[in-house]
């Protein structure tokens, strides 16, 4: 092997060991690797930075602020209810949703897509006494199958149509995936409704297991005369910083203050609501100048403009990392956490010391505001209000409908490209104030987009050094006997390993020079490689850390990461499968 192969394996081993163990944000390590790679004279400043050239995450950035749109009119969501209905069987009320996110995940970005759905399916499910564990898992599913039918599906699409252009090819077509997405959706949709929905098994999601142990941390107490505690802040008075105790609300009257400051100042008769172990919570009875009130408290806390919201954090949240005292939750947000989930699990370690992760799922108590504050931003995954209105579509509804429906049909026509119609369509959302500027800009996930372009250094240093012409002859010398099926099988394989491991644009990227470096002594067309690359990279059904939906329903399910292996592994083989058919078919 040359130097600058050696180099491009080293930097790609160390790379990907930094994005198995998520400490640093994907963006930031894949911009790291490429700049060492442009350091080590494996790649120039061109190849090094064309990504941000590439029309892929300019296209990118645009849909995300198309879906924020439709987010904010309602435009999906408000067809959630309608689409689920009353059904007397659960496997309508499965087909009524699944089916048509295929359909919509098809023509829309599937992460935000799922984003818009999880908040209003859940409130379905509460408000029809279902399982939300039975439909959030699925719904991502479908949402990952419907993705492979256009350039629009996922972000990867788009990712691999650019690294496509920039070979000299033309850029995929919107519909052109279809080829291969068609059989891998229909394949993949028989395979969950008849196997991968039936080995779920039903988990109390977040919210239910909230209420479930509420009584066993909560608990009020009354502030007496005694000098002790009234008049005094509560940091004066010794009920901040409890051990396994957290002060969350405080009922004085009519009014409810909460999130509670360190400065708030007590008065007798406030009625103070503590979070934390019963053990903890029962020593509380024993300071001077409080006094046990007897009232149950779940029912208390939505009041006065305040309510309860389930969140998931995200993996370019600034408080991922953090404490909760760290990040100043409750300055921060103007909420306060009432409980920690992660892995399905409430955790039980003072709140103000747990250390957020990506995908823990918080309830907290916050004002009716704060899911349209927080709900387009990278800090949450998932804003739900819990037992929420049934969602009802705004006035500018039809209009954001129209914008989706013309740029559909303008650049599957080919009258625009994908990303003039992106672009066209993100400025009709601002032109038409559906969104303002600033929340154009706030719907942008910045993380991709930088993860993106600096992804396709790392693509052209695989490529530029000649370590994809080694691999590649090695694959097809190994796998000759195979035929090619076999190969096809292999890269297909490969590339859904590196994507539960790592991120799916990661993974594309990397895999993407080495496949077409196997397709041509091969005899499989460069087209339909990219394209089978493209979707093994985004079908990843097995973890709730390979692709962005899993672990967006991974907290409001209720889900164990068994619970992915169980159900998506008759997915990925029969997706895998199907997938190598149609490169044989076509290719």
């Amino acid at each position: 092997m040359t130097g600058d192969e050696l180099i491009t394996i080293a930097v790609l081993i160390g790379t990907f060991g930094v994005l198995v163990l998520d400490r640093v944000p994907p963006s930031a390590t894949v911009l790291g690797a490429t700049l060492a790679l442009l350091v080590a004279d494996v790649v120039g400043p061109r190849e090094a930075f064309a990504g941000f050239s590439n029309p892929a995450p300019i296209t990118v950035a645009a849909l995300f602020v198309v879906a924020a749109g439709s987010q904010r009119t309602g435009l999906v969501s408000a067809l959630v209810s309608r689409l689920l209905g009353r059904p007397s069987r659960r496997g309508f009320a499965h087909a009524r949703l699944l089916v048509p996110t295929v359909g919509a995940s098809a023509l829309f970005n599937n992460t935000p897509l799922v984003a818009m759905l999880i908040p209003d399916v859940v409130a379905w499910t509460r408000r029809n006494r279902r399982d939300a564990s039975r439909y959030l898992l699925p719904l991502s599913y479908a949402a990952i199958l419907g993705g492979t039918l256009t350039v629009l599906g996922t972000s990867t699409n788009l990712v691999v149509s650019g690294l496509l252009e920039d070979t000299g090819e033309d850029a995929l077509g919107v519909f052109e995936f279809a080829k291969v997405g068609a059989p891998v959706a229909a394949v993949g949709m028989l395979v969950l409704f008849a196997v991968s929905i039936p080995l779920l098994r039903s988990r109390m999601s977040t919210p239910e297991q909230f209420d479930a142990t509420a009584r066993e941390f909560l608990v009020e107490m009354r502030v007496t005369g005694h000098a002790s505690v009234a008049g005094r802040t509560v940091e004066a008075a010794g009920l901040r910083g409890l051990a396994g105790v957290y002060l969350v609300q405080i009922r004085r009257g009519a009014r409810s203050i909460a999130p509670v400051g360190p400065e708030e100042v007590l008065e007798a008769g406030d009625e103070l609501v503590f979070a934390g172990e019963v053990s903890n919570v029962l020593d509380l009875q024993r300071m001077r100048g409080l006094e046990p009130t007897g009232h149950e408290m779940v029912d208390t806390l939505a009041v006065a403009g305040r309510g309860l919201y389930e969140v998931v954090v995200g993996r370019m949240s600034p408080i991922a990392g953090q404490t909760l005292r760290e990040a100043d939750f409750r300055a921060r947000y103007d909420a306060a956490v009432m409980a920690v989930h992660r892995a399905g699990h409430r955790l039980d370690a003072k709140f103000g010391d747990v250390r957020l992760r990506h995908g823990d799922t918080l309830v907290v108590v916050a004002g009716t505001d704060f899911r349209a504050r927080w709900s387009q931003g990278p800090d949450f995954l998932v804003v739900a209000a819990l037992d929420a209105p049934v969602p009802v579509a705004s006035a500018k509804a039809p209009a954001v409908g129209v914008t989706l429906a013309a740029f559909v049909v303008l650049s599957g026509l080919g009258v625009v490209s994908t990303m003039e119609g992106a672009l066209l369509a993100a400025a009709a959302m601002v032109a038409t104030r559906v969104l303002t500027f600033d929340e154009a800009k706030r719907a942008i996930d910045l993380d991709v987009v930088l993860l993106i372009g600096a992804a396709f250094g790392l693509g052209a240093a695989v490529e530029q050094s000649g370590l994809a012409v080694s691999i590649a002859g090695g694959f097809v010398d190994g796998l000759d006997g195979l035929g090619v099926f076999g190969i096809a099988l292999a890269v297909v394989m490969a590339t859904s390993v590196l994507t539960e491991l790592i991120t799916n644009n990661a993974a594309a990227v990397v895999v993407f020079p080495i496949a077409l470096a196997i397709a041509g002594p091969a005899g499989i067309d460069l087209r339909i490689m990219a394209i089978a690359v493209a979707i093994a990279a985004s079908t990843s059904f097995l973890s709730p850390i390979g692709y962005q939906t899993n672990t967006m329903v991974y907290g409001p399910g209720g889900y164990r990461v068994t619970d992915y292996v169980r159900s998506g592994l008759p997915l990925t083989i029969a997706v895998q499968l199907t997938i190598a058919t149609m490169v044989v078919a076509l290719g």
